[in-house]
């Protein structure tokens, strides 16, 4: 080389850097986010200068951007709600319900057998969820707007997202709403959990004069919200509520791309009234569903505290006077039928995420907020600390965690809040009841996890009751023991038929479980017997 030498230099951090001196006086230079490379063709009596002009002007700065683009890209998080979903799903072993898209979702994260509510009631296990804290010490037990009333300085699940530069949306029901009632409305919304808020209204709400309705003197009912009730319109998803929420929760995604997002899709169903397109119920011949034999029922109750049913009895079975077991069999169809409405579109929402490229920096969280009976013992609906009602569904897919894959180990809703707050790095307040779930997401074996699930249940000062689910019991009690107790072993009774507590050879583990939940039990003096 007359004209000067080659001169090579490699540069390895976030990027690589190569500089080729050689007898031409073109210079050229390419960039990607991965490898920096600049080919500079100059004279050698040029380097020097060049090569420090360079340094100091494109490559420290553009090092220095990338670095800091990696430390600042932030996982999105796309939470999913369903209303009153029990774990009646082909995912939780029960293979006549359909739920493709949340098989879809489990294959691409954990499921959580095993995971209960801190009330199977709308308005407190939802307060509990997103303040991570439990309804006693939010002091909330019933269906009342009343979280900032006596939480005024909580920091929400959102809110948090959103102090720490996300940005925070939902569209249908988080909070409690009166369904469907107050579909349409922002109901016990609180608006500092958000930036913005949407609710939609579909022919559920709009054309519920449509719905048929169950039992003695309701057949003209305006009050759906606890009702034995179905409507099966030849309609598009996209005519209903859900639907209208899937399709605004679609349209943020792609807006968003781009910035961090919290956005969280609240399903009304499959909360009755039970209304979906008619195609979901084609999906459940009527003839393929099965109610429980009620003499069976009946003895499944004899055992049981009267408090524990209280709410039930009067009419037993189904709740309201007069349902025949043809109509709750029509009643369990449409249940079954709406969700597999959700499940679609949850589906929707998965796809939104697939084709905007955001599936590798999202964490994907589906829950319901309780279980739900339909006809075990004879019963229905919630508000009970048997299994159906305090276990629901949950799943979590978390880039880079596990797959595929199931945890035994009990967990709560509560934990979903300190769960959000590790994976995606941010400050979560130090008051905080739950755990996070992070080691299951890891393991779903692991060992170390041994916190029990605790729910509890209140509908007046005399009477209320907390129950304690660890990996083989679950254990109740009445108002601490004084109105009666329940223990079942879940190893060999997962219907939670024969109530062991009076019985001998469980005397020690009565009072031993007992000593466990007794440290849960704090409500206010003006919420327990004067």
């Amino acid at each position: 080389m007359s004209a000067g030498c080659w001169l090579g230099l490699k540069i390895e951090s976030h990027c690589s850097i190569r500089y080729i001196l050689g007898s031409t006086r073109a210079t050229r230079l390419r960039f990607s986010k991965s490898e920096v490379t600049g080919t500079i063709f100059l004279w050698y009596g040029f380097v020097k200068t060049i090569f420090r002009c360079l340094l100091v002007c494109f490559v420290i700065p553009l090092l220095g951007d990338l670095a800091d683009g990696d430390e600042k890209e932030k996982l999105n998080v796309l939470f999913i709600s369903a209303d009153d979903m029990n774990c009646d799903l082909s995912i939780y072993g029960n293979p006549q319900v359909k739920t493709p898209n949340l098989q879809r979702l489990a294959q691409m994260g954990v499921r959580f057998d095993n995971a209960y509510c801190q009330q199977p009631l709308c308005g407190p296990s939802r307060a509990s969820l997103m303040t991570g804290l439990r309804p006693d010490t939010l002091d909330m037990h019933t269906l009342k707007h009343e979280l900032r009333d006596k939480n005024p300085d909580v920091v929400t699940l959102g809110q948090m997202f959103r102090n720490q530069g996300y940005f925070s949306a939902r569209a249908g029901k988080i909070y409690h709403y009166g369904n469907p009632s107050m579909i349409g409305t922002d109901g016990n919304d609180d608006p500092q959990t958000w930036d913005q808020r949407y609710n939609p209204v579909g022919i559920d709400r709009s054309q519920q004069e449509k719905i048929t309705r169950y039992g003695a003197g309701r057949e003209k009912d305006k009050n759906l919200g606890i009702s034995m009730a179905w409507w099966d319109p030849e309609s598009l998803d996209e005519e209903h509520t859900d639907g209208m929420v899937a399709s605004k929760i679609v349209e943020l995604i792609k807006e968003k791309n781009g910035e961090p997002f919290f956005l969280a899709a609240g399903f009304f169903n499959p909360h009755c009234p039970y209304v979906a397109p008619k195609k979901y119920f084609d999906l459940y011949p009527l003839e393929s569903i099965e109610m429980p034999d009620l003499e069976s029922a009946k003895k499944d109750l004899e055992d049981v505290p009267p408090m524990a049913v209280m709410r039930d009895k009067r009419n037993w079975p189904y709740y309201f006077k007069d349902v025949t077991v043809e109509e709750a069999r029509k009643c369990k169809q449409a249940y079954y039928a709406t969700i597999s409405f959700v499940d679609a579109q949850v589906g929707r929402l998965l796809d939104a995420l697939e084709e905007a490229d955001l599936m590798e920096r999202t964490i994907i969280v589906f829950w319901s907020d309780h279980g739900y009976f339909l006809g075990e013992k004879g019963l229905w609906y919630k508000r009970k600390a048997f299994e159906r009602s305090a276990r629901m569904p949950m799943i979590i897919a978390a880039p880079g965690l596990s797959k595929s894959v199931a945890s035994q180990k009990p967990v709560e809703l509560l934990d979903l809040y300190p769960t959000l707050a590790d994976l995606c790095g941010l400050k979560a307040p130090s008051v905080l009841e739950g755990s996070s779930l992070r080691p299951l997401l890891v393991n779903p074996k692991d060992q170390s996890w041994d916190k029990p699930a605790v729910t509890q249940i209140w509908h007046n000062r005399k009477a209320w009751g907390y129950s304690l689910r660890n990996e083989r019991f679950r254990y109740t009690e009445w108002l601490q023991g004084k109105a009666g107790r329940e223990l079942y072993d879940h190893a060999k009774d997962p219907e939670e038929i024969d109530n062991l507590a009076d019985k001998a050879e469980y005397e020690g583990m009565v009072v031993e479980l007992s000593k466990q939940l007794e440290a849960y039990v704090r409500l206010t003096p003006e919420k327990r017997p004067k």
